[in-house]
């Protein structure tokens, strides 16, 4: 638990947000505290994008949104990889973490600049950057189904349900967050800058954006294929791929030191 809550505060918590006392009767389902991501100097520590599944839209529509976005991050704005999470309801959230707090109108204009571009059918809160959020691993209140970081190439088998019947092991959730880096403050200016509206909008200037380097994790939509390479030699650079096999997926689990656990709950019996 005491790594999780490293790995928490290092990349999410504003200074002075929660206790570590607080933050793990959170993480263990004791009490459910929403904070917010932005300190009370008004400077915005992360951020938390949402996307939900939609009323009359594909299953899977919402996570290959994210991938959509998760992609273009690094690839167009040459950002670090996101942590991905399930909410335990009916959303996913990318997280983003700024090595340099920024002023929260600045982290705002940020995320409606990225919805523009991106998702801009999707309604975003005007105080989004301020908005207490529940920070996982953490059970949510409605449904009683436990939010959690995701390995991002295991994301579309949570799309009918994105929540766990079980609280995940605090070591796993670590090490899903532990290679994570901080987006430094000259490429979040610079990614400020490129979601700039230019002409008929931010999506006409970015696609003209070479990408400024390889992604370092590839998100992969549902619908999306294995190349010929990873389907002969496996998942290239530890990324797994949506159609790994169970082998794949418990070889990607031992890397990270998680010893996975395979639970089948039939039906009650008839009477």
């Amino acid at each position: 638990m005491k790594k999780l809550i490293a790995e928490l505060m290092r990349l999410y918590l504003p200074a002075g947000a929660l206790t570590p006392e607080q933050l793990a009767r959170h993480l263990r389902g004791e009490d459910n505290v929403p904070v917010s991501l932005t300190g009370s100097d008004g400077l915005t520590r992360a951020l938390m994008i949402p996307f939900r599944k939609a009323r009359g839209a594909q299953d899977d529509a919402h996570w290959t949104q994210l991938c959509e976005v998760a992609n273009a991050l690094q690839e167009r704005l040459g950002l670090p990889a996101p942590a991905v999470s399930i909410s335990g309801g009916d959303a996913y959230y990318l997280w983003l973490s700024l090595a340099t707090p920024v002023p929260a109108e600045q982290a705002q204009a940020f995320l409606e600049r990225l919805r523009d571009a991106y998702f801009p059918a999707t309604e975003l809160a005007p105080d989004a950057t301020v908005a207490p959020v529940a920070l996982p691993p953490c059970l949510h209140p409605r449904t009683g189904k436990w939010a959690a970081f995701i390995h991002p190439g295991m994301g579309a088998s949570f799309a009918d349900e994105p929540g766990l019947e079980m609280m995940p092991p605090s070591n796993g959730q670590a090490a899903f967050l532990e290679g994570l880096e901080s987006i430094e403050e000259a490429k979040f200016a610079n990614a400020l800058a490129l979601l700039q509206p230019q002409g008929d909008g931010p999506q006409a200037s970015l696609a003209l954006v070479p990408a400024v380097h390889e992604p370092e994790v590839e998100f992969m939509p549902a619908h999306a294929s294995i190349p010929r390479a990873a389907a002969e030699h496996g998942p290239a650079d530890g990324l797994l791929l949506k159609d790994a096999t169970l082998e794949d997926i418990v070889r990607h689990l031992h890397s990270l030191n998680i010893e996975p656990t395979f639970r089948h709950v039939l039906p009650p019996a008839r009477r």
